[in-house]
């Protein structure tokens, strides 16, 4: 309404729309449906004392949470229990060590360059070899460890998703084990077995998520031939370009254990840093076949009634001077 059918005031609030909630002239109040009774006196009062008020507009929407049942809840419990944590800590450990190998290969670069012209001090020669060796040693046992612990995740998470649909995996443990740690093979395999796992889903960003992490994995891998490929040069030049080489194939490492994590937690229902992602219900929003609000249309005789003209229509003269009453829909 424009205005209000009783007292005729406009109803529009004269604060801006979009102005802060300390600088409203107004509140939100939620109320029950339907008119308070009259009746009751202080037990009606009693009653609506407990009607929550808000200051400003809730911020609720159409979140759809789904309660799961106690079976699959049963079976959800194992991959998000200890082998789910060992595997997401291998996994950025595995991220931050690849990290720092490939700092420590930039830094053995700079060492090259600057070697060109001056003599470099065995006392820095020795840290930088100690770092890189530590660093890519520690970084190749920490990438063994956390695929054992992705290899086991994957097996428990495919075993949930068939049994949730009633089904036994078609693939065993050992294919598994197989298809994911044999060197060549280990670059297809793994984006079959985690497609299978999110095949059912009607959630676009979990298969989204695994194609992006097998191409990653494929292009990391081709990465890494390349890598081990280069440290068979003779000349010095395609040596010291290898070290550089070797820079960018620990940074890609260290992004695809990042990948890894992220696909983990994806098909977890979680984001990247590990919260849970709530599940949301689209609709369509169209707009209304009849607007809401529809402008005042007065009629040709409309007046404002005043204390006089109230005083005359009770008067039988002043009948046809009663005043019209203006409404708004």
């Amino acid at each position: 309404m424009h205005w209000c059918p009783r007292c005729r005031g406009v109803l529009l609030s004269p604060g801006p729309i979009d102005a802060p909630p300390e600088r409203r002239n107004y509140r939100w109040v939620a109320r029950r449906p339907g008119r308070p009774e009259r009746s009751g006196g202080s037990q009606n009062v009693r009653r609506n004392a407990g009607t929550p008020r808000y200051s400003e507009i809730p911020r609720w929407g159409l979140q759809d949470r789904s309660v799961p049942d106690s079976e699959s809840e049963r079976h959800r419990a194992r991959p998000l229990s200890t082998l789910t944590r060992w595997t997401h800590s291998a996994l950025f450990a595995t991220a931050v060590l690849f990290g720092v190998a490939a700092l420590a290969e930039a830094g053995r670069y700079l060492i090259l360059l600057r070697n060109r012209t001056r003599l470099i001090e065995p006392p820095l020669l020795w840290f930088s070899d100690a770092l890189v060796n530590t660093a890519a040693l520690f970084a190749l046992i920490m990438a063994l460890v956390a695929a054992v612990a992705t290899l086991g995740w994957l097996i428990e998470a495919r075993r949930v998703v068939f049994a949730a649909a009633d089904r036994s995996d078609p693939r065993s443990p050992r294919m598994l084990a197989l298809g994911c740690l044999i060197p060549v093979v280990n670059l297809i395999w793994p984006g079959v077995f985690l497609s299978e796992v999110v095949s059912g889903r009607t959630d676009p960003r979990a298969r989204i998520a695994v194609r992006i992490w097998w191409t990653a994995w494929v292009f990391g891998g081709l990465v890494t031939v390349a890598a081990l490929y280069w440290r068979t040069a003779e000349s010095l030049q395609a040596k010291a370009d290898g070290v550089l080489f070797t820079a960018f194939a620990d940074a890609v490492a260290a992004g695809v254990a990042v990948l890894t994590l992220w696909v983990v937690r994806t098909i977890e229902g979680r984001d990247l840093r590990g919260r849970s992602r709530l599940a949301r219900r689209w609709v369509i929003a169209v707009d209304p076949a009849t607007p809401l609000i529809e402008p005042v249309h007065p009629g040709p005789t409309a007046t404002v009634s005043t204390a006089a003209d109230a005083d005359s229509a009770d008067s039988p003269d002043g009948a046809d001077r009663a005043p019209q009453e203006v409404v708004a829909k």
